[in-house]
């Protein structure tokens, strides 16, 4: 940077040297000759004129310094390891890629995505295609260079990952320490933006058959005699499971009372009771039931209700359960010769609000 040297004459006689870039040149200009006309006026102005000077000098300084730094920042780099510049003048803007890509330009019009091209307050960097492909004149100035621009087919599942979750992270903030983060499957094994068979999620297949492609022994359980509609199309797998990954297992859907999934639609058994069946709070629905399908009748773990409830209410399980069982440890009746199921007598066997041992 050129710099020029001033001679500064006080009202005393003491000359000070000063150096200056070109910015504080024109103040040392001025001041130079405030300071010849100064002479013979009291002290205390010409160290005002000082004092000025010396106040607007930082910022003229930091003005030329500013441009410098912003020309010298590194660029910055993507997730898919494609060194791109955050520079607006790299970006050429979606219109521009529509001359060639008109077919997937119109796809992307049906689709969420497409409302990232208004997105004025987000900046170049997330909108429309460049927002998912990066900066693309270098790919417009090689003539349609694929080495010039992010393709997802040709990036890993890190690199897709981070490159989605730059505007999805929020709504899904546990995919990476999920089963399908830590399995290493990529949004787009799932989801395509261009080629989408399901408008809802922007899904490659549509539910279930997109699940079972991986989830192939959970698949059996859909065809047995007794099983939640999920085949028929009355339900989804979403609509239990969350699989951009959850804080429970199995990826089922966080609530604050888990068996809200199931009660949400068996309203009848939601409560709250008066006496409550205990093993409900304590080990849920499938302690009972299986949730995809069973060959018993209301999708019961085992074919005789009486087997299921022995199961706690036994004599093994007197000094855990002293309230579930008998003082004989078990049920009073013998079974075995002419009782038929539990629940003929302990018929709100989920809760009751009149009796403790669930008659009515």
């Amino acid at each position: 940077m050129a710099s020029q040297r001033y001679v500064l004459e006080t009202a005393t006689g003491k000359a000070i040297d000063e150096t200056a870039c070109e910015q504080g040149g024109e103040l040392l200009r001025r001041l130079d000759k405030r300071l010849i006309l100064a002479r013979g006026r009291p002290l205390t102005f010409v160290l005002f004129l000082i004092f000025c000077l010396f106040s607007s000098l930082p910022l003229a300084l930091s003005q030329t310094q500013q441009p410098t730094a912003e020309k010298n920042a590194p660029s910055q780099s993507t997730a898919g390891g494609h060194a791109f510049s955050s520079q607006a003048s790299e970006y050429v803007g979606s219109d521009t890629c529509k001359g060639c890509h008109e077919a997937l330009y119109n796809g992307v019009e049906k689709t969420p995505h497409w409302k990232t091209t208004l997105d004025s307050h987000s900046g170049a960097s997330h909108q429309g295609c460049e927002g998912c492909h990066g900066p693309g004149s270098e790919h417009v100035a090689g003539g349609g260079d694929k080495t010039k621009i992010f393709m997802f087919e040709k990036a890993s599942t890190d690199e897709i990952n981070a490159r989605c979750l730059t505007c999805h992270a929020e709504a899904h903030p546990n995919f990476k320490r999920s089963p399908h983060g830590k399995a290493k499957v990529s949004c787009t094994e799932c989801h395509s933006v261009h080629a989408f068979a399901s408008e809802t999620n922007l899904l490659k297949v549509s539910q279930p058959q997109l699940c079972y492609s991986c989830h192939t022994d959970v698949k059996p359980a859909f065809a047995q005699p007794f099983h939640h509609k999920v085949d028929e199309g009355l339900m989804t797998c979403s609509d239990c499971h969350d699989s951009h990954g959850t804080f429970q297992g199995k990826m089922l859907k966080t609530t604050a009372d888990q068996n809200a999934i199931c009660t949400k639609c068996h309203t009848e058994t939601a409560g709250p009771f008066v006496f409550e069946h205990p093993v409900i709070k304590a080990e849920g629905c499938t302690a009972c039931h299986s949730p995809h399908g069973s060959p018993n009748a209301r999708m019961l773990n085992v074919s005789n209700i009486n087997t299921l409830c022995l199961q706690c209410h036994s004599q093994i399980n007197l000094k855990a359960f002293p309230n579930a069982v008998s003082e004989q440890g078990g049920p009073v009746h013998n079974q075995a010769a002419q009782y038929v199921a539990c629940t003929n007598c302990h018929s709100q066997i989920h809760g009751s609000n009149a009796t403790f041992n669930f008659f009515r």
